[in-house]
């Protein structure tokens, strides 16, 4: 049970260490465009990025495919900006009128990323260990608490904006898309392949 508790504690640093703010900005990226109200499409979507996120690491731990590194190091920061860019285009998802079926497989897509992101570091982690799904277990459920958190600090947050300061939604989603675009753009430089 220690061990468990280990893995857990893993998954929740993963996502809450704040030198690696690629899931913060990812996850508060997601739960912009939606209204406290929408909870429980966020935490789907919450709970669709931790199941290809660690599907990516089954798929690696057991050496099903490799993927380079260092694209994956790029790609990273390239779906934080998709979705900011995203959350810019499309108001339909803001006025409650989408089906939240298209968001939840570019969340699934981006959390396959994001995994093979920690794969290596996973395996790293787990190597002279023979028991392999526990650990990943461990660190799902470490990943789900703390994506829990960040979206609803984010709901939160959008709702005293909103609600107590009387700012449109449309414009809270706008502000803060941008804001994680312009943090997100420097990621991108940095990360470059070639």
């Amino acid at each position: 049970m220690e061990e468990f508790w280990f893995y857990i504690q893993l998954g929740l640093h993963h996502v809450l260490d704040v030198n690696a703010y690629d899931h913060i900005l990812f996850l508060s990226a997601l739960a912009l465009p939606f209204a406290f109200k929408s909870w429980k499409n966020v935490l789907l979507l919450s709970t669709v990025f931790t199941i290809t996120h660690c599907l990516a690491l089954v798929v690696s731990v057991y050496e099903i495919m490799h993927i380079d590194a260092s694209w994956i190091e790029f790609l990273i920061p390239v779906t934080i900006l998709c979705t900011a860019i995203y959350n810019l285009i499309d108001k339909k998802v803001q006025k409650g009128t989408k089906t939240i079926w298209f968001h939840a497989l570019a969340t699934g897509f981006f959390g396959l990323i994001h995994g093979f992101g920690f794969s290596n570091y996973f395996k790293m982690m787990i190597m002279g260990t023979n028991e392999k799904l526990g650990p990943l277990f461990g660190f799902a459920a470490g990943i789900e608490i703390s994506q829990v958190v960040i979206v609803l600090l984010v709901l939160v947050l959008a709702y005293i904006v909103q609600i107590m300061f009387h700012v449109k939604q449309s414009l809270f989603v706008i502000v803060g898309s941008i804001l994680i675009m312009l943090i997100t753009i420097p990621l991108l430089y940095q990360t470059f392949p070639f």
